[in-house]
This record gives C-alpha cells, sequence and structure tokens, in this order.
C-alpha cells in the first residue's frame, strides 16, 4: 500500500509503544519517517533503521525534548529539510504520574501539561504554515478515553486530554477550509511501557496485588475485557490520513473497548 509515498510523518514519542506503531504503519504505507522519543540509543537505532529495511522508506530520529518549545520547532524544521515537507503530525508524547490531588507534586504537573498538552501546541504551531503552503495535511493527537471520562488520582493526566480534546476541535475549525484535517484518537488502556509502568505506582496507591491492578483498575474500564492493541491505534490513524477521511475533522474518536459508552 503506497498510499502515503513521498510524504513525511513526524510522530512523537515513537521509540517504543503506540508511537512506533503509527510510524511503522505510515512507513508501510510508503511515508518518510521521523522517530522522536527518548530510550537507549541502540535500542532507537534498531527501531530506526528497521523501518527503513522493513519498509524501504527514509527515517530519522530526533531527540528534541517535549517540554522543550524550541527543541519541538527544530524537530518539524528537521523532518521539511530533510525530506521537504511534513506532512503528517501525530502528536503522541505522554507521560503519567498517579497520586491524589493534595499529594500531587507541582513539578509533576507542571511536566505532564508541558509535554501531553503543550508539546502538542508547539509542534502543530510550527508544521500549519508549511501544510496550509502544500494544500494538504492530516495532524492526529493521541488523546485517550481520559479526554472524555476521569479516574481518581490521575488529575494532570485527565486535564491534559481533556485539553487536547479541545485544541483538536480549535486547530479543525481554523484549518477546515484548507484540506487540513486535525483529530484525536482516544484509545482505553493499550498494552504499552506507559501502562505496565503505572502498574507499580497502582498497586501502592490502592494497595493491590499486580493482577488486581490488571483487572479490577485497568480493565473494569473495558466491556470487552481485552487490552487494546497498538496495531489497533495505528490502523485508526493511517485510515485517517486516506481520503476516504477527509472530511472528518475535529472528532474525537473512542477505541477502548466500550469503555466510554458506559
Amino acid at each position: 500500500m503506497g498510499s502515503l509515498k513521498g510524504k513525511t510523518a513526524v510522530v512523537t514519542g515513537s521509540t517504543s509503544g503506540i508511537g512506533l506503531a503509527y510510524a511503522r504503519a505510515f512507513a508501510g504505507a510508503g511515508a518518510n519517517i521521523v522517530l522522536n522519543g527518548m530510550g537507549v540509543p541502540a535500542d532507537i537505532e534498531r527501531e530506526r533503521s528497521g523501518i527503513e529495511t522493513d519498509f524501504k522508506v527514509r527515517a530519522l530520529h530526533s531527540p528534541a525534548d517535549m517540554a522543550r518549545p524550541a527543541e519541538i520547532a527544530e524537530m518539524i524544521a528537521l523532518g521539511e529539510s530533510a525530506f521537504g515537507s511534513v506532512d503528517i503530525l501525530v502528536n503522541n508524547a505522554g507521560i503519567q504520574f498517579v497520586s491524589p490531588v493534595e499529594e500531587f507534586p507541582i513539578e509533576k504537573w507542571d511536566a505532564i501539561i508541558a509535554i501531553n498538552l503543550s508539546a502538542a501546541f508547539h509542534a502543530i504551531r510550527a508544521v500549519v504554515p508549511g501544510m496550509k503552503k502544500r494544500g494538504w495535511g492530516r495532524i492526529i493527537n493521541t488523546a485517550s478515553a481520559h479526554s472524555l471520562v476521569a479516574s481518581p488520582f490521575k488529575s494532570a493526566y485527565v486535564s491534559a486530554k481533556h485539553g487536547i480534546a479541545g485544541l483538536t476541535k480549535t486547530v479543525a475549525l481554523e484549518l477546515a477550509t484548507f484540506k487540513i484535517t486535525c483529530n484525536c484518537i482516544s484509545p482505553g488502556y493499550v498494552w504499552t511501557p506507559l501502562v505496565e509502568k503505572q502498574i507499580p505506582d497502582t498497586m501502592k496507591a490502592r494497595s493491590l496485588t499486580k493482577q488486581q491492578v490488571i483487572q479490577d483498575v485497568l480493565l473494569t474500564a473495558q466491556p470487552t475485557k481485552e487490552f487494546v492493541t497498538s496495531e489497533q491505534v495505528a490502523a485508526l490513524a493511517l485510515f485517517l490520513c486516506g481520503d476516504d477521511a477527509a472530511q472528518i475533522t475535529g472528532a474525537n474518536l473512542s477505541i477502548d473497548g466500550g469503555w466510554t459508552a458506559a
């Protein structure tokens, strides 16, 4: 499938999990890729070169820190200078912290708002001029079921994800006549390193075993009793990049095993 041939996708937080699945899906459709994210350099290089080998496209890695607006702008500029354009932007980088609100560390609040919300604004701000000039673009924000409903002990994350939903709608309206769409995808619990990492915190906060956290905290929200997969989320993103999705904009698309239907 070469529907994105000649196009370039920047995907933030794409060295593992959902972000890497997005990058591989776009590469499979022929797009060049700018990966972004942290991790062990050898692991990142393995994923980057793997994309080039598997899909015969070009892939770069930008080490841009999503808490630093200037570095975010540089990441977009890197895509434009290396490949001639940035046609698809996926704002996916995210961090999490679980704590009662009155004990929530202020620096954790600030970091979550910066990386999960403000980073998306900075990347969109940097990418829109080029998309407008070319008359085509796709902006996809990874929101969360937490963009629609809340869970206790996640005040910063829920606030950031509700913010992403609002940012998505606003950008969609501004860009509606430029053949640029902006949507957010709201996954439920996807089995990723981010979810796995928060299990010990939740065990501590709620005095539960690992199995209890998986069954009684995570999957209790999802009527299907199954995790969403990264590949399922990536397939939806790929659809949003196609012509069939040209009239889908400003949407918040749930992929959550029925969580937000309840």
